[in-house]
């Protein structure tokens, strides 16, 4: 795996796409390479296009290069935050679900824990009357620091504004554009195809409208993505560390047959905490942590049976195993405890005092757990139990078999509204992804599963992982109220699968003239379809005001209206 410095990325000043992108590349890692091993010889001609000798012209000195390096990131991110923040007070109503998380959020800042509120509190909310909560608790199912986060841009500024209970959520959104390149980056080597990655999550139409509703959704994906870059982080310190290590001990004269441990792993440790705070804002991010450290075992496993020895297995999981186990996962349900610290030192919250009940509290060997935490675990039964059984019929519910087709969106807002010239006029949030994006996305992922069965390319692997980890596991629960905008736990990685496929369509400079000048312009036309499908789909993203009959023209399939 490539250094993820400025200067890997110096390649870039000789191409518009990864140097050896993977379905050409020779494998670099024996069964985790990024691609064939004997890749094809090319036929003599012209080679690669006008565009690539331009692009190279262009940053041909470190310095434009490191400004490209940079600016292509930050350039998404900025479009992301203008396509979030952008009139993010309208409505100034509590949307969908909100109706939870802000009130929640709003009385964990005051009393600590989740407070009750009265009949028509929503209301009194959105026109500024903030704090007619009670002290009684409220019984909520999921962990609190989704809402603490919601939460921040209240505590700074006030409850008055709708765009202040939805700004840091807003903010986490363009965070994520960042980060997804930052990974992108890592994955295929190339600045472009990390900014292509990146633009697709800043113009797609499910990432801005769960950046622009104070929901939790939008804070899982953040840590979980935040905790996959940590781990391919990981990837590339530790086997650079295993190797020295295992140099040095044949340079003494020993030959080891399992490996040596590595405990100098702080990537792994800030996974840990990514992937704790991830599961306490929802418990689906335990998923994302159980798949990320099957991942870290057997990627040391290959990276021993690389290095010849014999005993690959046993050193990955004997020995290594044990100590990732440590870096991780402790991490991870510390961070998760912490969450829960104002329900802990407080003594309002629901089921706070159960276990000071005589008869609720535990005896025998596990007396010695204090009081708070006995409570805390029984509240912790009691919210597994409404999860795994809960079915309450929903007009907007959506089965996770139909998450890869789109075919039932969530429609978070509707308002009949003035501004549209005197006529009828209506406002809508719903929560469809750009077409485009997403049924391309969900091609792309299908073919990554072959291409990661013909060709073992660790990077698709990688991919594979994170969209697994967030789609596969809902397929148990296809009986449960869920909704599609759960999708966008795992969306940064079915774009990553899209981006994958389009920097094997876009090739490489030195492939022959017409070759490369087709692979670039049929990415140029997606790329301009997918804006201009975005363009027509933002304001029902947004709530702007339109005609039912512009609206109407959105609903290209039977359950999206």
């Amino acid at each position: 795996m490539g250094s993820n410095g400025v200067g890997a990325d110096a390649r870039d000043a000789a191409s518009v796409t990864a140097p050896e992108p993977p379905e050409r590349a020779a494998e670099a890692e024996p069964g985790t390479g990024t691609g064939p091993v004997d890749a094809p010889a090319t036929a003599p001609g012209p080679r690669g296009s006008r565009l690539d000798e331009r692009w190279a012209h262009l940053l041909r000195t470190p310095r434009r290069r490191a400004v490209w390096y940079w600016g292509g990131p930050v350039a998404v991110a900025l479009i992301a935050a203008l396509l979030r923040f952008w009139n993010l007070g309208h409505p100034q109503e509590i949307v969908f679900d909100e109706t939870y998380y802000v009130k929640d959020a709003w009385t964990l800042i005051a009393n600590g824990y989740e407070s009750a509120w009265p009949e028509g509190a929503n209301e009194d909310f959105a026109r500024g009357d903030t704090d007619v909560f009670s002290d009684d608790p409220s019984y909520v199912v999921h962990p609190p620091l989704g809402k603490w986060m919601i939460g921040l841009g209240m505590a700074l500024f006030g409850a008055d504004s709708a765009f202040w209970w939805r700004a840091s959520t807003a903010l986490a959104g363009v965070v994520a554009v960042f980060a997804l390149t930052m990974v992108g980056r890592i994955l295929f080597r190339s600045t472009l195809l990390a900014v292509i990655a990146g633009l697709l999550f800043a113009v797609d139409g499910n990432a801005i409208v769960m950046s622009r509703v104070g929901l939790l959704d939008n804070w899982l994906m953040l840590f979980c993505l935040l905790g996959f870059w940590f781990v391919l982080l990981d990837r590339a310190k530790t086997e650079d560390r295993f190797a020295a290590r295992l140099a040095a001990l044949r340079a003494d004269g020993a030959e080891p047959r399992s490996g040596p441990v590595v405990w100098a792993r702080p990537w792994v440790v800030a996974a840990g905490v990514a992937f704790g705070a991830a599961i306490a804002v929802k418990w689906s991010g335990l998923y994302f942590l159980a798949a990320v450290g099957v991942y870290l075992v057997l990627v040391d496993a290959l990276a021993r049976r690389r290095a010849g020895l014999p005993f690959f297995v046993e050193g990955a999981v004997v020995k290594q195993g044990p100590v990732t186990f440590l870096l991780l996962v402790p991490v991870a349900a510390a961070t998760y405890l912490a969450s829960w610290t104002g329900w802990l030192v407080t003594s309002g919250g629901y089921y706070r005092d159960w276990a000071d009940q005589p008869e609720n509290a535990a005896t025998g060997f596990w007396s010695w757990v204090p009081h708070p935490l006995q409570s805390l675990w029984h509240y912790h039964q009691a919210a597994y139990g409404y999860h795994v059984g809960v079915r309450t019929d929903h007009p907007w519910e959506a089965n996770p078999l139909t998450w890869p087709l789109m075919l039932r969106p969530t429609n978070m807002y509707y308002a009949e509204v003035d501004g549209c010239g005197g006529g009828e006029c209506v406002s809508s949030i719903i929560g469809i992804a750009n077409p485009l994006i997403w049924w391309a996305a969900t091609l792309a992922s299908v073919y990554l599963v072959y291409r990661f069965a013909r060709y073992r390319e660790w990077q698709a692997g990688a991919v594979l992982l994170g969209a697994a980890a967030g789609y596969l596991p809902w397929l148990l629960y296809v009986e449960r109220t869920v909704f599609h905008f759960y999708t966008i736990a795992y969306e940064p990685f079915v774009l990553l699968a899209l981006t994958y496929v389009l920097g094997i369509v876009l090739g490489r400079p030195d492939d022959p003239r017409w070759r490369r000048q087709q692979g670039i312009a049929t990415v140029a036309v997606f790329l301009v379809v997918v804006l201009v499908v975005s363009a027509f789909f933002f304001p029902i993203w947004s709530a702007m005001p339109t005609s039912p009959e512009f609206r109407q023209l959105h609903f290209w399939l039977p359950g999206w209206g």
